[in-house]
């Protein structure tokens, strides 16, 4: 097949890029720059922003099948630059897929589209959106996966698929993140109580979408509906994070702060850093205050009946494979 994978330079969407070159199928990316790596890999590289909509058109074009990625991800920015990736760029795949009688598409989303602040132990698919976002990360891909989920009819089917913090070797993300403040030193735990988590590795995340793609068909369960795809091993968010910074011979989280400490230096870090913007990114925010100090973990049975999914590597594998990947020289530590 001729497969389009939008944000195929990212972590996850280069490793689904990987997945199916590997197993024979002519990959198009569509990216904001070049990547070696993926020139490396056979993949023909299409350059666009996702609010171009005639980019967006002509990466698509001759396509059968699209993995939708690409997203601004993150917990501070422009909210105009939010919604033009997010939502306008997502606008923009499901018009070129209905021009170009493109009949499938996997929409990457995240369970932050249903996180409204409480704690979220072993939910489905039938917990609802909230009525108020702290952040326009989930605000907006909240908005996308409406749309997208909105878009099914008899000649196009399409999925929205909910990893939950993905993390591995070659991660862009949450381990460089991780490990970059725990060189520094600034980690401090949020509150004293056990908050479990899903953290997801990297080729599970692969695997649900190779697995929904395959399934995925107009007349099939799948079409028009969001699925949890998680790691069906809830840890402590904070054992996660012990177990990373080990993984790289960082010293362990010392220091704590209570929830409540923590929420309101989200909230003074906001108004400061919103009225000077060459401040960068601030240090804390609600959203993430509120995403540390509770649970959040899913239920994969749904991806389980409708299409196969399962876990193909545990965690202990995935903290291995990372140690191995951090090896000492890494640039990441």
């Amino acid at each position: 097949m001729k497969i389009l994978v939008t944000g195929a330079g990212g972590f996850l969407g280069g490793a689904i890029s990987e997945k199916l070159v590997a197993r024979g199928d002519d990959v198009r990316s569509f990216s904001r720059k070049q990547y070696p790596r993926l020139e490396e890999l056979g993949v023909e590289q299409h350059q666009g922003d996702l609010g171009d909509k005639a980019a967006v058109a002509a990466a698509c074009k001759g396509c059968d099948l699209v993995f939708h990625v690409a997203a601004k991800a993150g917990i501070w920015g422009a909210a105009e630059d939010f919604y033009r990736s997010n939502v306008v760029g997502t606008e923009n795949i499901l018009e070129a897929c209905g021009k170009l009688e493109i009949a499938r598409m996997v929409y990457t989303s995240s369970p932050s589209v249903i996180f409204d602040g409480s704690d979220m132990e072993g939910v489905n698919e039938s917990v609802p959106y909230p009525d108020h976002y702290m952040a326009e990360y989930p605000r907006t891909k909240a908005m996308a996966e409406k749309m997208v989920l909105a878009s099914v009819s008899a000649e196009f089917a399409a999925v929205a698929l909910r990893p939950h913090l993905i993390w591995g070797p070659k991660d862009t993300g949450l381990v460089p993140g991780i490990l970059a403040r725990g060189k520094k030193g600034n980690i401090r735990r949020v509150g004293n109580q056990k908050k479990m988590v899903d953290c997801t590795y990297i080729d599970n995340v692969v695997e649900a979408h190779l697995l929904a793609a395959e399934a995925l068909s107009s007349s099939s369960p799948l079409s028009g509906k969001a699925y949890f795809i998680s790691q069906d091993e809830p840890l402590d968010v904070w054992d996660f994070i012990a177990r990373v910074l080990k993984c790289a011979g960082l010293p362990p989280v010392k220091g704590s702060v209570s929830p409540g400490v923590a929420y309101a230096a989200g909230a003074i870090c906001e108004k400061l850093y919103g009225f000077f913007p060459s401040l960068g990114e601030p240090p804390v925010t609600r959203f993430a205050a509120e995403e540390l100090a509770t649970s959040h973990w899913f239920d994969n049975s749904a991806a389980r009946r409708d299409f196969g999914y399962r876990p193909v590597v545990t965690m202990e594998e995935g903290f291995k494979r990372l140690e191995e990947w951090l090896r000492p020289g890494s640039e990441l530590i």
